[in-house]
């Protein structure tokens, strides 16, 4: 009688923990074109070449993408959000720029979103210094992750 509550505590122990477990995997910058195209065509090879091309050209530039790949076990993924925080060179360090966006949990259980910095607001930003990122379930941080920087 005692091994099968000792059993549906660790069950309900590790469903709650399973609950609330997320992961940043990967976040890339991308410089976006007039045209939002962060490359010319699916080769990463071709990506990392028109970057370089838009980074010699800084008047080509229309904005900066971050993509930010993303795992997640939830029970309830209706709150999910990604947020952002840049610090830029012509913003003061205490008043980052904020960009937030809801998730949708793929069949996997994860997925890739995007948040675009883009029009006036790049323009005045200046260049990036640092970033964090944050996975959210409503307040809740799920995982984070940071520049070097930050």
């Amino acid at each position: 009688m005692f091994r099968p509550l000792l059993l549906l505590a660790f069950w309900l122990i590790g469903s709650a923990a399973l609950a609330a477990d997320g992961k940043i995997l990967k976040v890339l910058p991308h410089l976006l074109d007039q045209k939002g195209r962060h490359s010319l065509s699916p080769s990463l090879f071709e990506r990392d070449a028109y970057q370089a091309e838009l980074r010699k050209h800084p008047d080509r530039i229309s904005g900066l993408r971050y993509d930010v790949q993303w795992k997640v076990h939830v029970t309830d993924a209706s709150h999910l959000k990604l947020r952002i925080q840049l610090r830029t060179a012509n913003r003061p360090l205490t008043q980052p720029i904020v960009l937030e966006s809801p998730v949708k949990v793929g069949l996997f259980h994860g997925g890739w979103t995007g948040l675009t910095l883009d029009g006036q607001t790049y323009k005045d930003s200046g260049e990036v210094q640092a970033w964090r990122v944050t996975l959210l379930d409503g307040d809740t941080e799920l995982a984070e992750t940071r520049s070097f920087l930050w």
